[in-house]
């Protein structure tokens, strides 16, 4: 059976393919699908990207102190909010008053996590977080980030005090524990992420498809059908509500992990 490739996908192929291909030749890596190097998750990454970019320099030329707008409004509120749960709050919550430094870093990670969540919402297009190693890149980035802010903020060598534990005699032991537990942190960042986004995924367009066969089925018995017909429309409404809300719960967790991670990396009291 013969591979479904997304528009944007053979677009994007046809602009980059062959630099593509001479790269990966160069890298001595194989490729089964000459026509098609670039498959749809990095295809729809680069429409992520690609809309990022435009947005926000669309939406830098409409803040206003005075007058902020309903999407300024909103994108302060991911920042700050009267819950509490924005990446702001967290992060002064989590990290202390030197938090803020690490909002650029995890605040982009939240944002593209949650663009390429929504983005299948669009007929045409897929999440690329629905793939197994788009979720795991974006893990992989938050693992040396955390460990990164730890070492920054402490040193080596008092930073990597945490993994030797209260007691010496148990260092051994303590250390193993203390790695398995943050190579855990890969794995758990990555299956969450890809197997909510990829049954989402699979349930909305499944459904989409069911309810588009039976809208045609039922519009073709009777006048009655006719009357009757819209109403399998409506169901689509439900899963694409139900596909939004986990994608945005999904963002959060992403988000909130990240940043319980650096909390702890930063913390004084280890």
């Amino acid at each position: 059976m013969e591979e479904q490739v997304l528009g944007v996908t053979k677009l994007v192929n046809a602009l980059f393919a062959k630099p593509v291909l001479a790269l990966l030749a160069a890298l001595h890596i194989h490729v089964e699908n000459q026509q098609y190097p670039i498959p749809d998750h990095i295809a729809m990454e680069l429409v992520v990207f690609v809309i990022a970019i435009v947005f926000f320099i669309w939406l830098k030329g409409r803040l206003s102190v005075e007058h902020p707008g309903a999407t300024q409004q909103c994108m302060e509120a991911l920042l700050t909010n009267s819950m509490g749960i924005g990446a702001r709050d967290l992060l002064e919550d989590m990290a202390g008053y030197h938090g803020l430094q690490y909002l650029p870093m995890i605040g982009s990670i939240g944002m593209f996590v949650l663009m390429s969540n929504l983005i299948s919402v669009v007929p045409g297009f897929s999440s690329p977080t629905a793939e197994k190693t788009v979720p795991l890149g974006c893990a992989i980035v938050v693992f040396l980030y955390y460990n990164w802010a730890g070492l920054a903020h402490h040193g080596p060598l008092k930073y990597g005090k945490q993994f030797l534990g209260p007691v010496l005699a148990m260092s051994p032991v303590m250390v193993i524990v203390e790695a398995v537990s943050h190579l855990a942190r890969l794995l758990s960042l990555t299956v969450r992420l890809w197997v909510n986004m990829f049954v989402s995924e699979l349930l909305y367009v499944t459904f989409l498809g069911l309810t588009l066969t039976l809208f045609l089925f039922v519009g073709k018995l009777n006048g009655l059908g006719y009357i009757l017909a819209p109403i399998p429309l409506l169901a689509p409404c439900i899963f694409i509500l139900l596909h939004i809300f986990v994608a945005f719960v999904q963002a959060f967790v992403f988000t909130l992990l990240p940043i319980v991670y650096v909390g702890g990396a930063v913390a004084d009291e280890h």
